[in-house]
């Protein structure tokens, strides 16, 4: 059995699930992992309570093994907004971004800046909703700071030109909402500064899980503001507020969940292991399958054609007046997907068994029949 079908054998959930930019169905090595854990934890069995000290460095290693920044300039965090908003109240000046983003981003900065007065949002003119490098160029003022994007557009499934921004912001942070890319997108996140994600979509890890990386520049550059005793060096003085550590462990608030930090690892060694551009072909073949079907029934597709630009998102747009009743053709027919502002989007990872493509042509005939009369 090949890397690849090991990966695929991993998959357990219900037929006509296309939802995975919304949340992932756990890898079963996930629920292994994460079940043995909390028996361990449920028994507290002398001198069991060590492993999950372990955990912590066993998720950073599987995050610096799948981004190429060094383990010790990576933070876990909750989830991904979390870890937005330490970058947004972390920064000193304006920050570059579409307010077209999904809301995590946008929302983290505006507090930042309601609540700081240090850093304004410069809100970015897109192309069609698309952040490219050349739209971030022609808005470059002196006064920008950093650039914030999203690594894949959660309403277009576009992928982001990370290198093409770098190229053209010099030596401006560059931070990246990844969680709609991370563990599908085969991107290369060493060109950006900070590099947020949760596991809780296409790494099928679970809420709860997350992590921040950052550059030595944004180690250097950002200041932690929200940062608890775990972000000191010696976590056990008392009766004394230790000024934050140097380094990315600064943004650390508390002593994080050892079971989801398990789950994380678990679910990026697993993914490591095939590898991420071998993931990436296997969505990309898939994402085609479900495109040639809404082609076929003349469904309009949104989202980019071009292998390049797009992630496992297909996003659909049928006429306004047939929005409900595509809806309702994948609904009944037990296909989960995502309705959102009047497009259907469609989730496609690496495992499409026959039995969820046949459930979603079922909706596409239903809907069709139904459209024609």
């Amino acid at each position: 059995m090949s890397t690849l079908e090991q990966f695929r054998a991993t998959f357990g959930e219900e037929s006509g699930y296309l939802d995975w930019g919304r949340v992932g169905p756990l890898s079963r090595t996930v629920v292994a992992e994460a079940q043995g854990m909390t028996d361990l934890l449920a028994k507290g069995r002398f001198g069991s309570l060590a492993v999950f000290d372990e955990q912590e460095p066993r998720m950073h290693d599987a995050v610096s093994a799948l981004i190429g920044m060094p383990a010790d300039q990576v933070v876990t965090q909750p989830n991904t907004s979390m870890g937005l908003m330490h970058a947004m109240f972390g920064l000193t000046g304006d920050v570059l971004l579409s307010a077209g983003e999904f809301p995590s981003l946008p929302i983290a900065a505006v507090r930042a800046s309601e609540a700081l007065q240090v850093v304004r949002p410069v809100w970015l003119s897109t192309d069609h909703g698309r952040v490219t490098a050349g739209a971030v160029r022609e808005q470059l003022t002196e006064s920008i700071a950093a650039v914030a994007v999203t690594l894949v557009d959660s309403r277009t499934g576009y992928v982001t030109d990370l290198d093409g921004i770098r190229q053209v912001i010099g030596d401006r942070l560059l931070i990246v909402d990844a969680i709609q890319g991370f563990g599908v997108v085969d991107a290369p996140y060493t060109v950006a500064d900070v590099v947020v994600s949760g596991g809780q979509k296409w790494c099928r890890a679970g809420w709860g899980t997350g992590f921040m990386a950052m550059s030595e520049r944004a180690i250097d550059r950002l200041t932690p503001v929200v940062s608890g005793y775990t972000g000191t060096a010696d976590p056990n003085v008392w009766d004394d507020v230790e000024p934050p550590v140097a380094g990315a462990a600064a943004y650390r608030v508390t002593n994080p969940d050892r079971i989801a930090q398990t789950r994380f690892a678990a679910a990026l060694e697993e993914i490591h292991a095939v590898g991420v551009d071998v993931i990436q072909a296997a969505v990309a073949e898939n994402v085609e399958r479900v495109i040639d079907l809404a082609d076929e029934f003349a469904i309009p597709v949104v989202s980019s054609r071009d292998e390049r630009e797009r992630s496992g998102l297909v996003v659909l747009e049928p006429p306004a007046e047939q929005l409900t009743l595509l809806t309702a053709s994948l609904f009944n027919h037990g296909v989960t997907a995502t309705n959102r502002l009047g497009t259907v989007r469609l989730s496609v990872h690496a495992e499409l068994s026959d039995d969820t493509l046949g459930m979603l042509q079922g909706a596409f005939t239903s809907y069709g029949t139904a459209a024609i009369y």
